[in-house]
C-alpha cells in the first residue's frame, strides 16, 4: 500500500491484537501522569508551536518571534489539545502536553505506541494509537495538572487509524490491519456497534462539517456519516484517492485532496475535492499548481484555502467551487519525497493563515481577507509543523 503514513516513525514489534473494550484508563499503565506540578504561570497569549529537527518553538503569533525554544530530540509532530492553552506532541513514546501559554513541555505523557492523529470535536478530543490499535478519548479541560480521565476503544487490529466522538456520544473509528485498512464503524455511547461499512480501501483522515457530519477518506471516494447512516461518496476514478480534509463546523462542504497515480513513488496532485455532506456529491477544482497534505485549510467564513507549490494561499469559494483569490506568500517550491522532511505548512486561526517556509527559515501571518502579508518572521532553524491553541 502506497498511503503515506502520517504518524510518528515506528517503534519496532507490533502489538498482539486486542479485543473490541471500553474501558477507563486515567489511572492505568497505559497512561504516564505527573500531578506535582502546577500550571505554568501565562508567557504568550496566543502562542504558536512550530517543530523543528530537534525541537519545538513557541512563538507569538503577533510578531512572530520565538519566545521559547524547546529542545526534543526525534521526528516530532503537533497538534492542538482542543482546550485553548495546551498541545500535543507526538513522540517516541507517546503524546505528550505542551503548555503552549505557559511555553513548558510537561511531564504529563499519554503513552501509546506509535502515536498518530490527534483529534477534537464536541468537546472531547481523541488520540490515537496505532502500535495499539487504540482510541482514548479524553476531556481536554482537565489537561494543566496531571492527565485527565480518559475512556479507551482498541479496535481488534492495530493500524494507521483515527477515531471522532461526537456530541451524542458515539464514537467513528476507522478499522483494518497493518497491511490493510478496510473502512469504519460507529459505537454508541456504551460500545455497541450501531452501523459499518467495508466499503473504504485504503482508509485515511477525517473531517466533520456542519450539523455534525463526518467525512473519512478513501482510495476509491470518501464515507459520510450523518444521521445515523453511512453513504459512500464515489470518486470518479477507479482509484482517487482522498487522504487529507479540513471541514468547517459552518459549512456542509469538506475540503480534500485528490490523487490518482496507485503506482507513483511521489504523486504531485493539482487538483483538490470539494464534497457537499447534504448530497454526497463530489467536485474536483483544477488549481493549476500542486500541493501537499499540509497544505489545506478553512478560513473564518468557511473559505477553502490551499497553500500551493507556486508560493500562493488559493483561496476557494466551496459552494461554487471556484478559486476566487490568490495571495503570494513565499517563493516557488517543491515537495520532498520524504514526508517527515520540512515542507511549507499553512495553520489558520480565525482571520490569520500562518505559513511556514522552511527553505528561508521564516514563519508568515496573512490576512486572509485583506489578501496580503502582515508579519514576517525568521527562525533559527528550518520549520517543519505548525499548529496553534
Amino acid at each position: 500500500m502506497r498511503t503515506r503514513p502520517l504518524t510518528r516513525a515506528a517503534l519496532p514489534a507490533a502489538m498482539t491484537a486486542l479485543g473490541l473494550t471500553l474501558v477507563a484508563c486515567g489511572q492505568n499503565g497505559s497512561v504516564a501522569q505527573d500531578r506535582t506540578a502546577a500550571p505554568a504561570a501565562a508567557k504568550v497569549k496566543d502562542p504558536l508551536v512550530a517543530t523543528y529537527d530537534g525541537g519545538l518553538y513557541v512563538l507569538d503569533a503577533t510578531t512572530l518571534k520565538v519566545v521559547q525554544t524547546i529542545p526534543l530530540a526525534g521526528f516530532n509532530r503537533v497538534n492542538p489539545a482542543g482546550n485553548g492553552r495546551h498541545v500535543m506532541v507526538s513522540t517516541a513514546t507517546g503524546f505528550r502536553v505542551l503548555d503552549a501559554v505557559g511555553a513548558q513541555l510537561t511531564k504529563d505523557e499519554f503513552a501509546a505506541p506509535k502515536p498518530g492523529h490527534v483529534v477534537h470535536h464536541a468537546g472531547k478530543t481523541v488520540l490515537f494509537s496505532d502500535g495499539a490499535g487504540k482510541a482514548i478519548v479524553f476531556d481536554p479541560r482537565g489537561l494543566g495538572n496531571g492527565l485527565p480521565q480518559a475512556t479507551t476503544h482498541t479496535t481488534r487490529h492495530p493500524h494507521h487509524g483515527v477515531a471522532i466522538a461526537l456530541a451524542n456520544g458515539e464514537l467513528v473509528v476507522t478499522h483494518g490491519t497493518e497491511e490493510k485498512r478496510t473502512g469504519i464503524q460507529v459505537l454508541d455511547k456504551g460500545g455497541k456497534e450501531v452501523a459499518r461499512s467495508e466499503d473504504c480501501p485504503g482508509v485515511h483522515g477525517e473531517a466533520t462539517a456542519k450539523d455534525e457530519a463526518v467525512l473519512i477518506g478513501c482510495e476509491n471516494g470518501a464515507l459520510l456519516y450523518r444521521n445515523g447512516k453511512i453513504t459512500k461518496v464515489k470518486a470518479p476514478d477507479g482509484y482517487g484517492r482522498i487522504g487529507n480534509q479540513a471541514g468547517h463546523e459552518e459549512s456542509p462542504i469538506v475540503l480534500g485532496d485528490y490523487k490518482t497515480d496507485r503506482d507513483a513513488e511521489l504523486e504531485r496532485p493539482e487538483r483538490i475535492s470539494l464534497i457537499d455532506t447534504r448530497t454526497g456529491g463530489l467536485r474536483l477544482v483544477d488549481l493549476g499548481t500542486s500541493y501537499t497534505f499540509r497544505s489545506l485549510g478553512r478560513g473564518p467564513h468557511g473559505e477553502a484555502l490551499v497553500l500551493g507549490t507556486d508560493g500562493a494561499l488559493h483561496v476557494i469559494d466551496p459552494e461554487r467551487g471556484r478559486v476566487t483569490g490568490k495571495i503570494k506568500v513565499m517563493g516557488a517550491w517543491r515537495e520532498p519525497l520524504e514526508w517527515q522532511q520540512p515542507r511549507p505548512t499553512l495553520h489558520v486561526r480565525d482571520h490569520t493563515a500562518y505559513v511556514t517556509d522552511p527553505g528561508g527559515r521564516k514563519v508568515h501571518a496573512v490576512d486572509i481577507e485583506a489578501g496580503k502579508v502582515t508579519t514576517t518572521a525568521e527562525l533559527p532553524q528550518a520549520p517543519n509543523e505548525l499548529t496553534g491553541v
